[in-house]
């Protein structure tokens, strides 16, 4: 998802001496290609040198140990390797060999790519997608293998979290029976990008797929489509279809996501009425603006109203005003996002989409649409052929409730991300779970989150008992702009410093509650965001408050 890369610095084939490459890495090119070099102490490793992800620049990413971490929105790749060991990256960045002569070093060719990290009996390999359901009692009956590993694992979910969750346990060399089971119809796509770039039309359709859907079949994934699970059995380890087809697992993930909170307005059902949340909805979001212009005349843009100045609702503003729409926001509140990101970083995206023409209507609602405008409940009519309604979304918790599972806001799972019943985990937007930092329970709604914790799931599944304990982190798109946040900080008794200019483009804003930093947002200060995160994730408070004590006002 990125331009042409630019060859900049030395020819690494034709090789450099151990003291030119710094202590971040040495960013040169080989055969034709960018390439980061770094040294890791006595060891030297060549990798592609940009992210997989939208092709950050990792020569100005972090290096943690034999690791280099995005600048952009945090991945995480092996220098060992290339493998991407944290999402939002999913795919591997190619690795050089390096050959070494006294103090000189030549990156040579390209590696293959790297194999399954540790291979899992083969014994599990089946043409069979799934179990077939089974009656309770013995070894079998439970799911489990001889070698102590699910006969098969069934995602519930196709989105951020099973995907990730999927790639993860062929990566980490699992070879039973995987079956993903998604109410969507489109296999596993680029959610984000749904309300930004491609809402925008600045995101080819080739770019929204997270893999071609040939790479689900080599790595015998099947995908169930635009199907529904209508119910769990946690005792004899079932899942029932809604079509009535019932299939067994040996490990069951709950990735089912969120969806959109709907309101009830008169005319809240007309069909220029849309909500955003699956790619289906984008699509029709855009077919309604082309058959706007096409009835519109030249020299008057189509009128669109936003209902809700949420992180969807701004996202849909920006992209509809590069659409060339005339765009006004209702909201409730006296400030967008000022719940999420605190007033100072609202009012400044106010301002924002402010400069790019969007109009607000604050600290008000809608009470009625119809075919041709809004109507607030202060009484004034804003014209619209297009209505977007952003407020929110709530968790999907109708199958964990039903089958009994601990569910408190959320699916309640453990450090290890295993719900209260043995051999289901939950991931994504409906997991609530210990976060070490905090000492809270927490349950978020971010897209890099779902895919670290369905990472995370996935490890456990095969028994490797790795705790969640990842800060949390987002970033959310308006016009040239990007905000990336990092960490959790609580609905109330916070203080705000921001640090530089957010007018400027160049700010860096602490959260604090309890004499801890909690969180950190920033604007164009791409390695302050990355080195927060490391410092959120190792409990190190004292290098959070040095770090943001350097920043100055």
């Amino acid at each position: 998802m990125s331009g042409e890369q630019q060859l900049s610095g030395p020819d690494l084939s034709q090789g450099v001496s151990l003291a030119e490459i710094p202590g971040g890495g040495l960013l040169g090119h080989a055969g034709g290609e960018p390439v980061l070099l770094v040294r890791v102490g006595d060891e030297v490793f060549a990798i592609a040198a940009h992210c997989t992800h939208y092709g950050g620049p990792l020569a100005e990413g972090l290096l943690v140990g034999d690791t280099v971490r995005c600048p952009w929105h945090h991945a995480c790749f092996s220098l060992r390797s290339g493998e991407p060991l944290r999402a939002p990256a999913l795919n591997p960045v190619a690795c050089y060999r390096v050959e070494r002569q006294g103090d000189r070093v030549t990156v040579r060719e390209k590696l293959p790519p790297a194999q399954p990290q540790t291979p899992l009996p083969a014994a599990l390999s089946s043409s069979s997608p799934a179990t077939p359901a089974r009656p309770a009692g013995g070894l079998a009956a439970a799911g489990v293998a001889a070698s102590g590993l699910p006969e098969s694992v069934v995602i519930v979910g196709a989105g951020a979290a099973g995907n990730a969750a999927a790639q993860r346990l062929r990566r980490d060399g699992y070879a039973g029976p995987i079956t993903m089971i998604g109410a969507d119809d489109s296999p596993p796509y680029d959610r984000p990008n749904i309300s930004k770039d491609y809402l925008a039309g600045n995101a080819p359709e080739e770019w929204i797929p997270l893999h071609p859907r040939e790479l689900y079949d080599e790595r015998r994934i099947e995908l169930r489509l635009g199907e529904r699970v209508t119910a769990i059995d946690p005792r004899l380890r079932t899942v029932t279809l809604a079509g009535g087809a019932t299939l067994g697992w040996g490990a069951l993930l709950l990735a089912t996501g969120a969806a959109p909170v709907r309101l009830q307005l008169p005319g809240g059902d007309l069909p220029h009425v849309h909500y955003l949340r699956t790619l289906a909805d984008s699509r029709a979001i855009i077919a309604r603006v082309d058959e706007l212009r096409a009835a519109a005349p030249t020299t008057a843009a189509p009128r669109a109203v936003v209902l809700g100045g949420s992180f969807i609702g701004l996202e849909v503003a920006a992209s509809l005003r590069a659409r060339q729409l005339d765009v006004t926001v209702v909201d409730r509140g006296p400030v967008p996002l000022a719940r999420a990101m605190g007033h100072e970083i609202g009012s400044f995206v106010r301002a924002l989409h402010e400069e790019h023409g969007v109009a607000f209507r604050l600290g008000q609602q809608a009470a009625a649409i119809d075919p041709e405008a809004v109507t607030l409940a202060g009484g004034e009519r804003l014209p619209a052929g297009l209505v977007v309604i952003g407020v929110g979304v709530r968790p999907a918790l109708q199958l964990a409730e039903a089958a009994g599972l601990a569910v408190d806001h959320g699916v309640l799972v453990d450090e290890y991300l295993q719900t209260s019943a043995p051999g289901i985990y939950a991931a994504g937007d409906i997991a609530r779970w210990p976060d070490p930092h905090t000492g809270e329970r927490l349950r978020v709604e971010h897209w890099v989150v779902a895919e670290r914790q369905g990472q995370t799931a996935a490890a456990n599944i095969l028994g490797r008992r790795e705790s969640f304990a990842a800060a949390p982190f987002f970033w959310s798109q308006h016009y040239d702009v990007q905000i990336s946040y990092v960490g959790h900080a609580p609905a109330a008794g916070v203080a705000v410093r921001v640090a530089g200019s957010l007018a400027a483009r160049d700010a860096a804003v602490v959260f604090s509650a309890g004499g801890q930093v909690r969180a950190v947002a920033t604007v164009f200060r791409d390695r302050l965001s990355l080195e927060a995160e490391l410092a959120l994730e190792r409990g190190d408070q004292a290098a959070l408050q040095a770090l943001t004590a350097a920043l100055g006002e």
